[in-house]
C-alpha cells in the first residue's frame, strides 16, 4: 500500500514514456467495442485460446506444469485429475471464468481476494488464508547457495496492509488523483510487496489485474492472454519488480519500472487483439493464425515443441499441417529431420 499512497496524494509528474503508454491504452480501450462487434465466433475461438493458454502460462511462471497432451482436458473438460500441478491449472481455470463471468460486478475486495486464492489452491490448508508465518522472497542460485531478494510484510502486518491497499485503491477511484491504469498498476506491485500468501501471490496477483482491467473497463483479458504475454517476458517481470522494490518499505522506492512494464504487456495484448480479430476469417482459420503468430514471434531456430508451447490446447497434428503449408509457400524452412528437428523462419518471412 505504500505505492498507492504515494499516488494518493497526487504525483506532481508522470514520466514521459508512462504518458505515451497511457495514450496508446486509451485509444485501444476506445476501439475495443468496434473489434468486439466484428465476428463473434471469431471471437469465441479467441476466448477459448486465451483460457487455456493464461490457465498454463500463470501456473508455468511459478513451476507448475502439466503433460502437454493433458492441457486441453485439465482446462476445459471435467475429468478426473491426476495430481496437484494439474489441480492448480484447473482451479486457475475456475478463477478465470468466475472473472470473466462477473466481470467488473466482482468487487475489488479483500474477499475476492481470498475467494480467487482458495480456488486457484483447491484443498490445502492455508487456501483462502493470509500467511501465518513471515515468509521472504528468496532466489536460489544453481550452486545451492540463496539470498534474501525481497523482505515482504511480516504475517502479523498482512491484514491490516491489505485492508488499507483495499481501501486506497477505492480512495484513488473516487478521488480521480491518478490516472486509473496507474492506480491499477501501483495496486498490483504493493499487492506483490505485501505477499499475503504463503503460496500463490503471483497467480492471484494476475486474477487480480484481470479483475481490475474489467472494472476499468479494459477488456481485452477477454481474448488475448495477458498471462501469456507476461510469461513471454518474465525476465523483464522479475527485473522491473525486483528494480522498484528496492526502498519499499520506507516509501524511497520508484515503481515506474515496474508500472511501465506492466503498461507494455498491456499494450502488447490489445495489438495482438486488433491484429487477430483483423486477420482471422474463420474459426478454423484462429487456430491457424495462433500458430502462424507463435512463429512470428520467434527469434531463431525453433522445434515444433516449442510452438505446441505457444499454443496450448491445438494439437500437434494442426502444427505439423500449418508449418507443411508454411513450407511450401516458401515461408519456412526445415533444418533437419524427424521429431526434434529444428524449424526457421525462411526468405519471404513471416507477418
Amino acid at each position: 500500500m505504500i505505492t498507492l499512497r504515494q499516488f494518493s496524494n497526487k504525483p506532481e509528474s508522470i514520466p514521459a514514456i508512462a504518458s505515451w503508454y497511457l495514450a496508446d491504452l486509451g485509444e485501444a480501450r476506445g476501439r475495443q467495442e468496434l473489434f468486439t462487434r466484428q465476428a463473434p465466433q471469431r471471437l469465441k475461438v479467441l476466448r477459448e485460446h486465451a483460457l487455456i493458454e493464461s490457465a498454463v502460462s500463470s501456473n508455468r511462471i511459478e513451476g507448475v506444469t502439466v503433460e502437454q497432451a493433458r492441457v486441453r482436458t485439465v482446462v476445459l473438460g471435467k475429468s478426473h485429475l491426476r495430481d496437484r500441478a494439474e489441480e492448480e491449472v484447473r482451479g486457475y481455470r475456475n478463477a478465470l471464468k468466475l472473472i470473466h463471468e462477473h466481470g467488473a460486478k466482482l468487487p475489488v475486495s479483500e474477499e475476492s481476494i481470498l475467494r480467487l486464492h482458495r480456488l486457484t489452491k483447491g484443498d490445502i490448508v492455508d487456501a483462502g488464508r493470509y500467511k501465518e508465518k513471515d515468509s521472504d522472497i528468496i532466489e536460489k542460485y544453481p550452486d545451492g547457495t540463496s539470498r534474501v531478494r525481497f523482505k515482504t510484510v511480516s504475517a502479523a502486518q498482512t491484514p491490516r496492509y491489505m485492508a488499507g491497499l483495499i481501501d486506497l485503491w477505492d480512495q484513488c477511484l473516487q478521488e480521480r488523483c491518478v490516472h486509473p491504469l496507474i492506480a491499477l498498476t501501483a495496486f498490483n506491485f504493493d499487492f506483490l510487496c505485501v505477499h499475503p500468501f504463503r503460496d500463490g501471490n503471483g497467480r492471484v496477483s494476475r486474477l487480480m489485474l484481470l479483475l481490475q482491467l474489467y472494472h476499468l473497463g479494459y477488456e481485452v483479458g477477454r481474448y488475448i492472454s495477458i498471462e501469456r504475454i507476461i510469461e513471454q517476458n518474465k525476465d523483464r517481470y522479475y527485473e522491473t519488480l525486483e528494480q522498484s522494490s528496492q526502498g519499499w518499505h520506507e516509501g524511497k522506492h520508484d515503481p515506474w519500472p515496474y508500472i511501465n512494464y506492466v503498461f507494455s504487456i498491456l499494450k502488447t495484448a490489445y495489438r495482438e487483439f486488433e491484429e487477430r480479430v483483423g486477420q482471422v476469417r474463420s474459426p478454423k482459420g484462429a487456430k491457424t493464425e495462433m500458430i502462424t503468430a507463435a512463429i512470428a514471434r520467434t527469434l531463431g531456430p525453433f522445434r515444433v515443441a516449442d510452438v505446441q508451447m505457444e499454443c496450448p490446447g491445438v494439437s500437434l497434428d494442426m502444427i505439423r499441417q500449418v508449418l507443411k503449408t508454411m513450407k511450401a509457400s516458401g515461408r519456412v524452412e526445415c533444418l533437419g529431420r524427424g521429431q526434434n528437428a529444428q524449424w526457421q523462419k525462411a526468405g519471404k518471412g513471416i507477418r
